[in-house]
């Protein structure tokens, strides 16, 4: 009976904790990143219409929209989110914070598709004093911005990659397609650090010095590095970055 009860408390206490990870996964912006990103995926889709053959354009539409489904992305995720977070619950008390939820909607803001749109050809350059100069980056440093942003455009690459390979068999044999995204992560992230701190001086421009500085702290905080390390790896996991068309034919039992 002792062993029944022990086993029933231990069942509890881990949906509990599964609750708790996907709490944190809708609090801090997750699923309304998942939207952003499909709909720049959407985007993105028309743009090839006309430079592609109809074919290869189908081919990387098919691709993009298996890899790139709403509910895979979302399983992935939170599955990675539960295996690299031991501890969700300091994260989720941050983002639950009015503070927090002031960043979440900065970050899901700036992602929208129109917002994305309007600053298609750049940012425009952010004014700001020393010390907030001094606090963008702190933030920057602590903030694994320039990762994520290397880790979706290689996402997209892949697609690209996958399509080739099947509608040119040998095109792309083996590892060659995944290695050659591979040789873009160093690129894509200078690219993205040489004017991550405008970036993010933009993104979070709503924030008063005080709140900046908060932020700041709870990014540099053991919990903050923790959440912000698992936070990479979920975002990856979700992109299915490094998996082939095959893979994700495989998770997805087609």
């Amino acid at each position: 009976m002792r062993a029944l009860i022990t086993c029933v408390l231990l069942a509890f206490s881990l949906n509990s904790l599964a609750d708790i990870h996907d709490e944190l996964y809708e609090t801090a912006g997750w699923t309304e990143q998942r939207s952003n990103f499909n709909d720049a995926l959407t985007a993105a889709q028309q743009r090839y219409k006309s430079s592609l053959p109809p074919a290869v354009y189908q081919a990387l539409v098919t691709n993009s929209n298996k890899r790139f489904a709403a509910d895979a992305m979302d399983r992935r995720a939170k599955q990675a989110l539960r295996q690299s977070l031991d501890d969700p619950q300091p994260a989720l008390e941050f983002f639950q914070t009015p503070l927090g939820h002031k960043i979440v909607a900065a970050e899901t803001l700036a992602a929208r598709k129109e917002q994305l749109a309007r600053y298609e050809s750049g940012l425009p350059r952010m004014e700001a004093g020393s010390n907030r100069q001094l606090l963008i980056r702190h933030l920057a440093q602590a903030l694994p911005a320039a990762q994520a942003g290397a880790e979706v455009s290689l996402a997209l690459a892949g697609v690209a990659a996958d399509s080739l390979s099947q509608m040119i068999p040998g095109l792309l044999g083996g590892t060659q397609a995944q290695g050659l995204l591979d040789t873009q992560r160093e690129r894509l992230q200078q690219q993205i650090e040489a004017d991550l701190d405008n970036t993010l001086l933009y993104v979070y421009r709503n924030l008063s010095d005080v709140e900046l500085d908060e932020f700041v702290t709870f990014a540099q905080s053991p919990a903050g590095k923790n959440y912000y390390q698992a936070a990479l790896e979920t975002l990856r996991a979700g992109l299915a970055v490094g998996l082939s068309g095959a893979d994700i034919q495989t998770q997805q039992g087609i």
